[in-house]
């Protein structure tokens, strides 16, 4: 029974604890044995409690014989219905062993599942059977197998115990695994659907993502990535690791995950959304403590804003394959209450991609951190695949070694603006589908804004879009003269949708004012609500930015 102990339930696998019990006990105990486990225990549900009027569905898990013995078994795995079988129904019905010995004649009929076990054995000189149910916590699981044929001798007392004792005991180990398969099942579901399922298409930047659940014990949940497309063609890449895994883990991702999307998707800077992600990690109940690292890709001058918490640097790959990790602020972990965050500014050339990882990636119980990262840097660097398969194949140059934490692996790749569409560079700022102009800081920065965006629209041929935009960008600048000290830029972007962009130095964001009939202002917010699809605002390190989106009319622009 000690060496049981020790031999028996070295892993939450439900297969591998049934297998090592058989061949525990042969041939201590018995010339063959088997496990049989009930489907619906297999399925996830809570076995049987109360007393069956039939034999449920039955499927092989285990199966171990002595060299030489041919009992004809049901395969591993194979699901029988045996409800015809009396002395297995009255096993299982008082949950009591039943015991036979000195088997001969028709008894192997009566005994055996088929009759073609029937034959076999009779054949190889089965003589004596035992038939123990498996019930753990008063549960029934199933039912194990003892069977005694080139041993003589018949199964006494004192074997009838012992094989008691020991069923009793994998019971409890064959229970811990199905609960743990049971809990590991629902964090992965749980972490999926918590998960975004296909990341959107953004301007000039191409992005593949993949989670990575691991088998390990304890290892699955509070991973997140996330991708969410920002005004002015803008992009945010987002990648979490909780520091605890389990329900509480994806429970916690799930939270801080929507935190961080809604803070990003109101275009708020990389190193604010950590500051305010930390306060609502300090928040949860739970005390819990997660990394965070997150990349705002602007492609108007191919560059990202990198803000970490405590979170591993990302790899910058260039055109050609080399890899390299970027040089990030670390900064503290969410929950930890050390901030501010820095944030720095990093070039992403066109043809060069981006490496966003947890680090369950390349973690293991062996190598030191530096160790890890290397190999890691490693499997990335080299001829770069189709984006489709990029994290795939990092996971392969990896290696086959089982991972003891799960992961997350965001790809993102810097692609030419409007590379599905004939290009043009101009003097004017013109990249494509997206451009950029200085406006002047006087009386006449209407009139020029209106000129440069009708004389676009006609070179993309929207010029039917003309009066609505050069109304809305009137409307915009005249605000920023007004309340921000002038206009800076004027962007104007053309994706799925067109949106128009002004900077400006005023730090009070804009909000549409319920004006009376005799008011002379306040309309001009309530016109832009109207005649656009949304529109926003969000605060600068110089100011502000104000945008208005429309749909285009007809088929969406491809990029």
């Amino acid at each position: 029974m000690n060496e049981a102990t020790h031999k028996i339930g070295t892993t939450l696998d439900l297969e591998v604890t049934a297998q090592e019990f058989v061949d525990f006990v042969v041939p201590r105990v018995a010339d063959a044995a088997s496990v049989d486990l009930l489907d619906s225990v297999l399925l996830g549900e809570d076995g049987v409690r109360a007393p069956q009027t039939h034999v449920p569905p039955i499927r092989a898990m285990a199966l171990s014989l002595i060299e030489g013995l041919n009992l004809e078994p049901d395969p591993v795995g194979q699901i029988t219905q045996r409800a015809d079988n009396a002395i297995l129904m009255e096993c299982l019905t008082t949950r009591k062993p039943f015991l036979a010995n000195g088997i001969s004649g028709d008894q192997y009929e009566r005994i055996a599942l088929s009759p073609s076990a029937a034959a076999a054995m009779r054949r190889e000189g089965v003589h004596a059977l035992l038939k123990v149910p498996l019930i753990a916590r008063g549960v029934l699981l199933g039912i194990v197998d003892f069977v005694r044929a080139h041993n003589p001798q018949p199964f006494g007392a004192a074997d009838v115990a012992l094989a008691l004792e020991l069923v009793s005991k994998a019971a409890i180990f064959i229970d811990n695994a199905r609960l743990y398969s049971r809990e590991r099942e629902v964090v992965v579901a749980l972490q999926r659907t918590m998960l975004p399922r296909s990341a959107p298409a953004t301007p000039g930047l191409d992005v593949a993502t993949h989670y990575f659940p691991t088998i390990h014990p304890a290892g699955v949940g509070g991973d997140w990535f996330d991708v969410v497309e920002l005004p002015g063609g803008r992009t945010a890449l987002v990648v979490g690791d909780v520091m605890s895994h389990g329900l509480a883990g994806a429970a916690t991702m799930g939270r801080l995950r929507t935190v961080a999307r809604t803070l990003m998707a109101l275009d708020i800077a990389p190193e604010r959304v950590l500051a305010r992600l930390d306060l609502a990690a300090r928040d949860l109940e739970e005390d819990q403590v997660a990394t965070c690292l997150c990349v705002v890709y602007d492609p108007a001058d191919g560059t990202c804003t990198v803000a970490s918490a405590g979170h591993l640097p990302p790899l910058v790959v260039s055109a050609g394959g080399r890899a390299r990790y970027a040089d990030v602020p670390p900064g503290a972990p969410l929950g930890a209450g050390v901030i501010p965050y820095d944030h720095v500014r990093l070039k992403l050339p066109v043809g060069s991609r981006m490496v966003l990882y947890t680090d369950g990636l390349a973690k293991n119980r062996v190598d030191d951190i530096v160790t890890q990262q290397e190999r890691l840097r490693v499997a990335v660097e080299g001829e770069q695949p189709p984006l489709s398969r990029a994290c795939d194949v990092i996971i392969q140059r990896l290696g086959a070694e089982e991972r003891i934490d799960d992961a997350v692996v965001l790809v993102a790749a810097a692609r030419p603006l409007g590379e599905h569409e004939e290009q043009r560079t101009a003097d004017h700022g013109d990249h494509g589908g997206l451009c950029l102009w200085e406006l002047a800081s006087d009386g006449s920065a209407a009139r020029e804004a209106r000129q440069l965006v009708r004389g676009q629209l006609d070179h993309w041929d929207l010029a039917h879009m003309s009066d609505t935009v050069e109304l809305v960008v009137s409307e915009l600048v005249g605000n920023a003269l007004r309340y921000g000290g002038g206009p800076g830029m004027l962007r104007l972007l053309r994706h799925d949708r067109l949106v128009v962009e002004i900077s400006d130095q005023g730090p009070d964001l804009p909000q549409i004012q319920h004006a009376t009939l005799s008011d002379e202002g306040g309309r001009g917010l309530q016109l832009i609500n109207m005649l656009c699809r949304r529109w926003g605002s969000c605060r600068t390190a110089e100011g502000k930015v104000v945008w208005a989106e429309q749909d285009i009319p007809g088929a969406p622009f491809e990029w």
